[in-house]
């Protein structure tokens, strides 16, 4: 026996040496008496009687329990896990007098140190609800802590009726979860299942399933251990224990401490094999063949490793075990109650790149495509979740098209009820569209038109996927007309003055790709759009003034007087030169692009000089990164049409970099440096650092470009080098 079971004997020899209390012979008759369904007089006289006896002292619940952890599981739950600069720590252990301080302590930490991004279900510690000594508790509550009283003290025979009497309450009620708990059970119940009785184990696991439902008992149990005992338990012969134990692990491996306890007891390479529910079947596709008991055993494997498969290394366990093949192969059952768990354990593991290959090499898609066409809208969400997390291939994406998916999806949009199912149905359709292919399905099932409507009252994560896919179908000019029609343009533009950095991101990108079109420029321009994507230059986060920058560059280009329109925006040219100072990438290529749209305009160009453009368009010169390149050499080539600037490229050191761009394996790279080159070759000591830096083996090749701006660019410089050659020729002579 355990030291707890001693310790309920104890507690039990105890209360026989107690005064008037119940003789050992009348234990059934009590036991009875507890049973729910017994003669309302008869309980409150009972309670009465325990009263006189002064056992409702012993039996109120302690308002200073606390969970105890065993000493050794707590040391090793101290591990450490690193993925993506991210560690997991367990909480700390908790001093009687501090309970309360520390839980909140570890809710803080762990919402902080989440092992993975996706962990967000429930990374927090709700608050530790206890009942006060004088409340008002229900009859159930102190009837279910007699129960437990004989399941501390009772033989086999009392223990069973104890689990199965207790099973007939409703423990989904939270008085009820707490009324075993206040009083030890379970302690008693998680000592059950190391018992030889089958039985004992079987009631003991019916009723952990029931109120690991509820956060505080989940992490009791976790504390007291109980989560590697079954994970022993899914090793047994007989499937009902092993169904019970991995639906109890998948209540309970909400939070990542218990996610890592079941992977560090072996849990994850137990609950894959319970997967493997057909392996003497020649045709695992067809349903009639799996025993029904297997295909219990296998849906409750994969309910418990959905749960695990929030952590990153449990994703890596799963994959490893050899998880997908045998999730791909249960994906081809009829079984709905099957299928989303294992479509929901795919979904999560899709959002890592070793497994999206492997997806694509099970060829799950299709399955995932056939099961868009189900009538449970549960399955029909995670279905269109997983094409999401997978859609970010090009190759996925033809698949989804291939098989039919693209349909599906589409008609899914006019369900607006269930939010979760729209925002996924509206992720996998924002990540399709970005193959132009599927854009021209989507605007064939009117899709466009549906995407629309739903830019308002929606909540944001809908928003953000709907405004996504807004913005890579509007790439093409008959998109943009549909939304332009559809008065898609005004709801658009007064998204941008929300907070949501992933909406603003995807609406800054819809806004410009709608800002190409002219008409649809005149609309943004009057409903103040261009002000609006300028403020956003201002956000703290990198991805929105990237984007916002980007955007601006189509609305310069199509504004009727952009000129005047750029200088009404007090201090924001000034704004625009010192982010030139940023230290990310895509800020300094969009900034770049932007100026380059700011420069064709004279006065504008006048002040971003003033504002010392050059110097800092120079400090960038020296990166290897091709799109910054890109758009860099085009500022420099615009910036050159003012005053000395091309003087200024010079003695600032930007020409020599500049001719290293001519080795880049991008056209565009090419043909934007040749340009600069060719401007900057107005100035003599520019030539002479070209000609010094091998400029003109590099531009020669490029003359015999197909690309005629890049032919005309390079011939240019070649012909201003040559000519201050000649000049200079002449002078020594004359």
């Amino acid at each position: 026996m355990s030291k707890q079971q001693t310790r309920f004997n104890e507690e039990l020899q105890k209360g026989k040496n107690q005064p008037n209390e119940t003789p050992k012979k009348e234990a059934a008759s009590a036991l009875r008496k507890a049973i729910p369904g017994s003669d309302k007089s008869t309980l409150e006289k009972n309670k009465i009687n325990f009263g006189k006896n002064n056992m409702i002292k012993r039996l109120e619940p302690s308002l200073n329990w606390k969970t105890t952890v065993d000493s050794k599981e707590h040391r090793s739950s101290l591990h450490e896990e690193k993925h993506g600069g991210r560690l997991e720590k367990s909480a700390p252990s908790v001093s009687p007098g501090k309970a309360q301080l520390v839980r909140k302590s570890a809710e803080k930490v762990e919402e902080i140190v989440s092992e993975s991004s996706s962990e967000s279900e429930e990374d927090e510690e709700p608050p530790d609800h206890r009942q006060e000594a004088n409340a008002d508790l229900p009859s159930e509550y102190w009837q279910i802590q007699k129960l437990v009283k004989y399941l501390k003290g009772g033989n086999q025979t009392a223990t069973v009726i104890a689990l199965c009497s207790m099973k007939d309450f409703n423990l989904a009620q939270e008085t009820c979860q707490l009324a075993i708990r206040d009083v030890g059970g379970l302690e008693v119940l998680i000592n059950l299942l190391d018992t030889d009785e089958v039985k004992c184990k079987i009631g003991s696991l019916k009723i952990l399933k029931e109120i690991s439902h509820n956060p505080q008992i989940r992490r009791n149990i976790v504390d007291l251990g109980g989560l590697p005992i079954m994970v022993n338990i899914l090793d047994s012969p007989h499937k009902s224990l092993k169904c019970l134990a991995a639906e109890t692990i998948a209540n309970v491996a909400k939070f990542r401490r218990a996610r890592w306890a079941v992977r560090h007891h072996g849990g994850i390479t137990k609950l894959v094999a319970l997967l493997d529910c057909a392996q003497n079947s020649a045709e695992p596709a067809q349903s009639s063949l799996y025993d029904a008991r297997d295909v219990e055993v296998a849906r409750c494997g994969a309910l418990a490793l959905w749960s695990c498969s929030k952590s990153y290394a449990n994703k890596e366990a799963i994959r490893k075990a050899g998880g997908i093949p045998l999730l791909a192969r249960l994906l081809k059952t009829s079984h709905e109650n099957m299928l989303i768990p294992v479509v929901g354990t795919l979904q999560e593991c899709a959002s890592e790149e070793n497994y999206r290959a492997a997806i694509k090499a099970e060829r799950i898609i299709e399955n995932l495509v056939k099961n868009l066409n189900s009538e449970n809208e549960q399955l029909q969400e995670h279905c269109a979740m997983a094409i999401y997390q997978c859609a970010e291939d090009e190759e996925t994406r033809d698949l989804v098209r291939m098989h039919g998916g693209l349909k599906p999806l589409a008609s899914l949009l006019n369900n607006t009820d269930n939010k979760e199912r729209l925002a996924a149905v509206t992720g996998a359709i924002w990540k399709c569209s970005i193959s132009k292919e599927n854009v021209t399905k989507f605007r064939e099932y009117k899709a466009i038109e549906t995407l629309v409507g739903l830019l308002t009252d929606q909540p944001e994560e809908v928003l953000v996927n709907v405004v996504g896919a807004l913005g890579e179908c509007c790439q093409e000019y008959e998109n943009r007309v549909i939304v332009r029609k559809c008065g898609g343009i005004q709801p658009l533009v007064n998204l941008l003055v929300g907070i949501n950095q992933a909406l603003l991101v995807n609406v800054t990108k819809a806004v410009g790709a709608c800002a190409v079109e002219p008409e649809s420029m005149m609309i943004i321009d009057r409903l103040d759009g261009v002000r609006l994507l300028w403020s956003l230059l201002k956000n703290p986060h990198p991805d929105v003034k990237a984007s916002a920058a980007w955007a601006l560059c189509p609305c310069i280009q199509n504004a009727k007087d952009a000129g005047e329109m750029v200088r009404s925006f007090v201090g924001g040219l000034e704004l625009v030169v010192n982010l030139l100072k940023s230290d990310n990438k895509e800020v300094l290529a969009s900034v770049c692009a932007a100026i380059t749209n700011i420069a064709k305009d004279q006065e504008n160009l006048a002040v971003i000089t003033d504002h010392g453009v050059v110097p800092l368009l120079s400090k960038l010169a020296n990166t290897n990164n091709d799109k910054l390149r890109h758009h860099l050499a085009e500022a420099i080539s615009c910036c050159c049409m003012w005053g000395r600037n091309r003087v200024a490229f010079g003695e600032n050191k930007a020409v020599a970099p500049l001719v290293r761009y001519l080795k880049s394996n991008d056209a565009n790279v090419h043909r934007a440096t040749a340009q600069a080159l060719y401007q900057l070759s107005e100035d003599a000591d520019n030539c002479i650092t070209m000609h010094e830096n091998g400029a003109v083996k590099l531009l020669l090749h490029m003359v015999g470009s197909p690309d005629q701006d890049l032919q005309e660019a390079a011939a240019g410089c070649i012909s201003n080098i040559r000519r201050l050659a000649l000049a200079t020729e002449k002078a020594r002579y004359t």
